[in-house]
């Protein structure tokens, strides 16, 4: 079920909407038999979704096709499928966790930039906040975040366009976790991010289109 609604009738580049959704994904084939992975009591995965948003979009300063979105969301999910280590590091196991609650928050924001005559940027940044925890009772890891996923992630990119060449930054951002039920010293994992960067000129000469690129990937390790 889902809602979409434009409070302001002469302005069509603000709305609200909202949804409401069950769903069940089933364990895949790997999931139940990959040897020494697979788990073949694991049961299917229910999940109740809600989400209420925004989004905005339009023209404004010297930005063009600027875009705002935001979300809040909660999800319940019964018999979640996690991937943990087992024994050791390099043999992991299919498992449920019982009950899990997510609550979380993601904003995304975009644009492009006119600089000046045929140098335009192209922009954008998106952060998520998500408070995933473990809600079965009687479990030692009850009200801890759940294996694996961070509570702050985010990603931001950007393009400088002149004529023929495009220069692009890519930066990812992962938050701590934990890489085990229970959120303990031992289990911690720290945050890492990734940083690209990358040239490319590109044209078409006659009936043909040309590119030659170069980029460099983890640019500070």
């Amino acid at each position: 079920v889902s809602v979409s609604w434009q409070p302001f009738a002469n302005n069509n580049n603000f709305r609200l909407r909202s949804f409401y959704k069950e769903s069940l994904r089933m364990p895949t084939f790997n999931d139940l038999y990959y040897t020494l992975i697979g788990n073949t009591q694991l049961k299917p995965e229910y999940t109740k979704q809600a989400d209420a948003g925004f989004t905005w979009s339009g023209n404004k300063w010297f930005f063009k096709n600027l875009a705002f979105q935001g979300d809040v969301y909660y999800n319940r999910i019964t018999n979640k499928i996690v991937a943990v280590p087992s024994t050791n590091l390099f043999r992991w196991m299919m498992i449920n966790q019982g009950l899990v609650e997510i609550k979380g928050v993601e904003a995304n924001v975009s644009a492009t930039a006119v600089l000046v005559d045929s140098l335009y940027l192209v922009t954008g940044l998106n952060y998520t906040y998500q408070h995933a925890v473990n809600k079965t009772k009687g479990e030692s890891s009850y009200g801890h975040q759940i294996p694996y996923s961070p509570v702050h992630s985010g990603t931001l990119h950007g393009s400088l366009l002149w004529k023929a060449w495009a220069l692009n930054y890519s930066f990812i951002y992962t938050g701590e976790r934990y890489m085990l039920p229970e959120n303990i010293r031992k289990n911690y994992m720290q945050p890492w991010y990734t940083t690209d960067v990358g040239l490319v000129w590109e044209k078409n000469i006659g009936k043909n289109n040309y590119k030659i690129g170069a980029e460099i990937s983890n640019l500070f390790n």
